[in-house]
């Protein structure tokens, strides 16, 4: 136990001090940080390309997109012209007949033959309704004012009285509209 007490206490060792940094530590870490601003600059080039590179992107798709919008919606719309187009030219091929049957209809009128009569009345009627259900509509003109919008003036013939001047004294040829535009020009003579 005398080993006890006859310890010493021993001093205990002190602290290291810090020594300042040497010259070769400093250029090392100056060489580091240089080398991290370098890398930290060529990142932030990058960034900036590859940000630029996406909104060019960015803007060539939302021009294609508004190039395909477009595209589609004058598809439609030539669909639907080609549609009304190749009915106004079946219709405008039919023309003819419903001529034809108004010439009948007035021969017929001075005949005796009245089967003849109901028979071509019947057929003018059966077409002009399906006609005016594809649109069809006739343009009337006779006593109307001349109108170029409508009216096609074959010629022009004194008019029998002063209120008939500028008007429409006879029609040639029946027009007709289909959907609200002329189909063809009513064909007529003009007071003048």
């Amino acid at each position: 136990m005398a080993d006890n007490t006859e310890k010493k206490q021993e001093p205990q060792a002190e602290a290291p001090v810090k020594q300042a940094p040497r010259a070769d530590e400093s250029k090392k870490k100056q060489k580091k940080d240089d080398g991290l601003k370098k890398q930290v600059a060529e990142l932030s080039d990058k960034l900036a390309k590859k940000e630029a590179e996406c909104a060019k992107e960015k803007d060539s798709y939302l021009r294609l997109m508004a190039e395909f919008e477009t595209f589609r919606r004058r598809s439609a719309e030539d669909r639907l012209n080609l549609i009304a187009t190749a009915s106004a030219k079946t219709i405008e091929g039919l023309l003819p007949v419903l001529d034809d049957c108004e010439r009948a209809i007035a021969m017929l009128a001075n005949s005796s033959d009245e089967a003849a009569k109901e028979g071509t009345a019947l057929i003018y009627n059966k077409l002009m309704d399906y006609l005016k259900t594809q649109g069809l509509a006739r343009i009337e003109a006779k006593g109307e004012v001349f109108n170029t919008d409508f009216h096609e003036a074959v010629t022009q013939f004194p008019a029998p009285s002063e209120d008939l001047k500028g008007k429409v004294i006879d029609v040639v040829q029946t027009g007709y509209t289909l959907g609200g535009k002329v189909l063809r020009y009513a064909k007529v003579v003009v007071g003048a």
